[in-house]
């Protein structure tokens, strides 16, 4: 009976504490939440954990992170750690850094990618080719699609007017060029769900509220994987070329 009560007490605490975490907050809030409930392992956890797997068993999660990686990448979608441990490490949690070592390895040696995390405090983390640094010649060399074109043209505004730049000059930039966001492009659909939602959630682009603006508006700067992917070089080569 004992048993019984404790276990309902820990199931109140874990609604009670699931439905605080419900609570108002933003989703990134709750993203974050989740991540705390993931504490690094010891290497010594991790040595205690690989002796009790097989090396079969290790390769296959590995394998599967890897996977997992590949997928969000053909969309250019960073992949939080909270993801990652949730959906595909699982109970394999506690080696987790060896799993990463792994993969980041396989990464290197079979694809010619390096993984990257972009952003420390909540722990996410994109994929780069390797072979070329940002600094000699860009992972994206000047854009292919059109969608590229489209991205490469509002990174050479902001990186011209200093870092930073209001949307109406992007939405009045792209108009110059035919790219109405008020109309349905028969290349990019909805362009400003393309700018402000698909470039943003790729990290791409920052695209964040002005304080105290009436009405609400709007400022645009390069996201963490622009900066690690985009040469500055190539921006202003695009541009030579536009």
């Amino acid at each position: 009976q004992r048993v019984a009560m404790t276990q309902r007490k820990r199931l109140s605490n874990t609604q009670s504490s699931s439905q605080s975490r419900r609570q108002p907050g933003t989703l990134v809030a709750q993203e974050e939440d989740e991540d705390t409930t993931f504490t690094q392992p010891s290497t010594s956890q991790v040595q205690r954990g690989l002796e009790k797997l097989t090396p079969a068993q290790v390769d296959q999660k590995t394998a599967e992170v890897v996977q997992y990686f590949l997928v969000k990448d053909q969309k250019k979608l960073p992949v939080r750690r909270a993801d990652l441990v949730k959906h595909v490490v699982k109970e394999y949690r506690n080696i987790y850094p060896e799993i990463m070592k792994r993969a980041a390895r396989t990464f290197d040696q079979v694809f010619g990618l390096k993984l990257v995390e972009i952003d420390a405090k909540n722990h996410m983390y994109i994929l780069i080719n390797k072979l070329e640094t940002a600094e000699a010649a860009s992972p994206i060399p000047s854009p292919t699609n059109p969608k590229m074109g489209l991205l490469f043209v509002i990174l050479s505004v902001i990186f011209m007017k200093g870092g930073v730049v209001r949307e109406n000059l992007i939405w009045n930039t792209l108009k110059k060029l035919r790219v109405d966001t008020g109309e349905k492009h028969e290349e990019f659909g909805d362009v400003k769900r393309v700018v402000t939602d698909e470039f943003v959630r790729q990290r791409y682009l920052e695209y964040v509220r002005i304080p105290h603006t009436e009405p609400i508006e709007h400022e645009f700067r390069w996201g963490q994987r622009a900066e690690i992917e985009v040469s500055k070089a190539k921006i202003l080569e695009f541009m030579g070329q536009v």
